[in-house]
């Protein structure tokens, strides 16, 4: 299965970029499940209906929240009844939408895709982890399940890797977003899952994380009202991580970041070495 993670979609420039690039990426890269973070997609904080809609018509087949899934509050009905719009699953019992979604492919093949959030300098929530082994209970990677990605929405590099350790083998992917800032660390792990720390954003990088400098540094003068955050305008780079993986067992057996567009230098799918075949399997820390 090809996999296309984008990451944390920020503002209009983002959205546009996504829906001008996703089409031709899904179609060059011959892509089976294209995933998006979009929790900043409305002005840099949360996400509205329609710019859901938006993104499911521009080629997202899922479409992950994170710490801002709420701050647009028409989108509360909209993820009760809209499966391909998931927001952390460890957030209390009750919380409208659900963490985790199943995505049946043209040809038969299904994806589980996921999200926490880390509890290291966020929001307080329930235990990842636990949660996310107590889901994985339910969908048996290579069997239940194709295809597995967790997308960790979490500030701690540390949580994100340790996380991914932990269910190394078990996920075809880990990767982290929310700090917008794409990673340098691209690797398949020993037991097989995919892992890259932060996926980085879609959005203007002549920014501090997609948001105006002028405003977001005077925040850092001073600690006094000032104005509004607002979202950068100038062009946007769209950032994620490509994944193939192996049917049989759902594992990773290549892995390459993706940068297109705006100030980052790109990273296009292919321009890497070939990367080696699927490890032999390890000692896993949950056990079988």
């Amino acid at each position: 299965m090809r996999i296309l993670f984008l990451g944390d979609v920020v503002g209009r420039t983002g959205r546009d970029a996504v829906a001008a690039r996703l089409p031709k990426l899904r179609a060059e890269l011959a892509i089976d499940l294209a995933i998006v973070n979009a929790e900043n997609a409305s002005h840099g904080f949360g996400l509205a209906p329609a710019m859901a809609e938006a993104l499911f018509a521009a080629g997202a087949d899922v479409i992950t929240l994170g710490n801002h899934a709420f701050d647009r509050k028409e989108i509360i009905a909209y993820i009760e009844t809209e499966k391909r719009l998931i927001r952390p699953l460890n957030y209390p019992p009750g919380t409208p939408g659900q963490g985790s979604t199943v995505v049946t492919l043209a040809d038969g093949r299904q994806a589980l895709v996921l999200q926490v959030m880390g509890r290291l300098f966020m929001e307080p929530t329930d235990d990842p982890f636990r949660l996310t082994a107590e889901l994985l209970g339910r969908h048996r990677l290579g069997g239940t399940v194709q295809a597995a990605v967790a997308d960790i929405h979490a500030e701690a590099t540390s949580e994100k890797m340790g996380f991914a350790h932990s269910f190394d083998g078990k996920l075809s992917l880990v990767v982290g977003t929310h700090t917008h800032v794409p990673t340098a660390d691209a690797q398949i792990l020993p037991g097989g899952t995919g892992y890259q720390t932060d996926a980085g954003m879609c959005g203007d990088y002549d920014s501090v994380i997609g948001m105006d400098k002028g405003v977001a540094a005077a925040r850092f003068w001073r600690k006094m009202p000032g104005e509004r955050l607002a979202p950068a305008e100038g062009e946007a780079t769209v950032c994620g991580v490509f994944l193939e993986t192996d049917d049989s067992t759902g594992l990773a057996r290549r892995i390459e970041p993706l940068r297109v567009g705006g100030r980052l230098k790109d990273a296009s799918v292919g321009q890497g070495a070939a990367w080696p075949p699927v490890p032999e399997p390890v000692a896993h820390p949950l056990g079988a």
